[in-house]
């Protein structure tokens, strides 16, 4: 099941994710089969782009080509949605403590609207979502796939990772997910890129395509018990989307350090609203010098933000 009750980040998360760092070298703790989804990527960027943005920017939301599986348009309904959103971040923006990157897709189809800081930037621990799908279903339900998800545990997603075979064939069945879940471009590393952290970690994983995988998820045959282990998620993962209240949420959330020390924190999440309809959420922070605090913290401003904004998000179904 999803977390049902909100409440603001408890004082002793951060201790609880440098703890789970210090455990292991990840960077964080680091159905029916669905109709194919449609997929367009409104973008919209603004202010000035974090010291590793290699992303062109956009002055302001226009649909760009259809992405992902299909070419036809999305519903008018999110384009709507896009316009609303864009003008409240424009007035969120200058709030931010960092940063913030943020990208949007209903459940069951749709566009991905893009907001913010869209600068492509390693995975960490978000990418433990397809990799706990592809273990289980290879091997079954297992108590590292739980500590994986709800503590971000990493030496369980490294059982889940050799579980899977070879570097190679680990690889490649995660990038299978990735590929059922609509994410067209996204590759699984299946050699270490930095030596001190896992290989999959260090998945180059864009705001765009981790949001259509999330749209995505919940749709994917086997992957309820995933979904319901996101919605358990210990301390260390409560911040982000965790942060509205009143609402079910289930998340991932994955950090770590640059080779110069600043902290990229991210997060991948549904929300749930009254009707039962969804809305999948990628959020990232990144700027030279941030920390794990400052990070959640801007993911934690974003949060309350989206919170702010239910009437706006394009939500949907499987």
């Amino acid at each position: 099941m999803m977390r049902t009750h909100r409440h603001a980040l408890r004082t002793g998360a951060a201790a609880l994710i440098a703890a789970a760092l210090g455990a292991g070298a990840l960077g964080c703790g680091s159905g029916d089969t669905a109709a194919p989804m449609v997929t367009e990527v409104v973008t919209v960027t603004s202010g000035a782009p974090s010291e590793q943005a290699s992303a062109p920017s956009s002055g302001s939301a226009k649909p760009s080509a259809p992405a992902g599986s299909g070419g036809a348009p999305a519903p008018a309904g999110s384009r709507g949605n896009a316009a609303k959103l864009t003008a409240a971040f424009e007035t969120l923006r200058p709030t931010l403590s960092q940063p913030v990157g943020i990208s949007i897709a209903p459940v069951g189809g749709g566009a991905v609207i893009s907001l913010g800081d869209q600068a492509p930037r390693v995975a960490w621990s978000t990418i433990k979502v397809p990799l706990a799908l592809a273990a289980e279903r290879q091997n079954g339900v297992s108590g590292a796939e739980t500590g994986a998800i709800v503590s971000s545990d990493n030496a369980a997603a490294e059982q889940l990772w050799s579980s899977l075979g070879s570097p190679e064939n680990a690889a490649a069945a995660v990038e299978a997910v990735l590929r059922e879940g609509g994410d067209k471009n996204t590759t699984v590393p299946s050699e270490r890129l930095r030596p001190e952290f896992s290989i999959f970690g260090q998945t180059q994983w864009s705001l765009n395509d981790a949001a259509v995988f999330t749209a995505h998820l919940p749709c994917l045959p086997g992957a309820g018990h995933v979904v319901e282990l996101m919605g358990q998620v210990a301390a260390n993962q409560q911040w982000g989307l965790e942060v509205i209240e009143n609402r079910a949420t289930a998340v991932k959330g994955g950090w770590g350090p640059a080779s110069d020390g600043s902290y990229l924190v991210r997060q991948i999440g549904l929300l749930t609203r009254k009707d039962g309809s969804q809305t999948a959420f990628a959020l990232s922070t990144f700027a030279a010098g941030s920390t794990l605090d400052t990070g959640i913290a801007a993911l934690n401003q974003a949060g309350r933000w989206i919170g702010t904004q239910l009437a706006a998000l394009p939500a949907g179904s499987c």
